[in-house]
């Protein structure tokens, strides 16, 4: 269900702004997408977890902020990540 220090650490590569960079909301929002997918793999087994259930829709509103702040500060970063992330608008 949470993500292992390998794919993190691959996903903070592929996503940062700069060298160094591990909170830009870019990652941020990478990093929470991926938690999500596994959680929703994970529904697919489990589907009476409904503890599990509220930290998922907790994980999908902290991104829905993340890309409202993104879209209003950076409109071009965010059309390349969510095309990137195949999230929807």
């Amino acid at each position: 269900m949470s993500i292992n220090r390998e794919n993190k650490t691959k996903i903070i590569d592929e996503y940062a702004r700069s060298e160094k960079d591990t909170g830009s909301p870019e990652v941020q929002i990478a990093i929470l997408s991926e938690r999500i997918s596994n959680l929703t793999e994970h529904f697919q087994s489990h589907k009476k977890d409904n503890h599990s259930r509220t930290g998922l829709m907790r994980l999908i509103n902290q991104r829905r902020s993340l890309l409202a702040y993104l879209k209003k500060s950076n409109k071009v970063s965010y059309e390349k990540l969510i095309e990137k992330l195949g999230i929807r608008k």
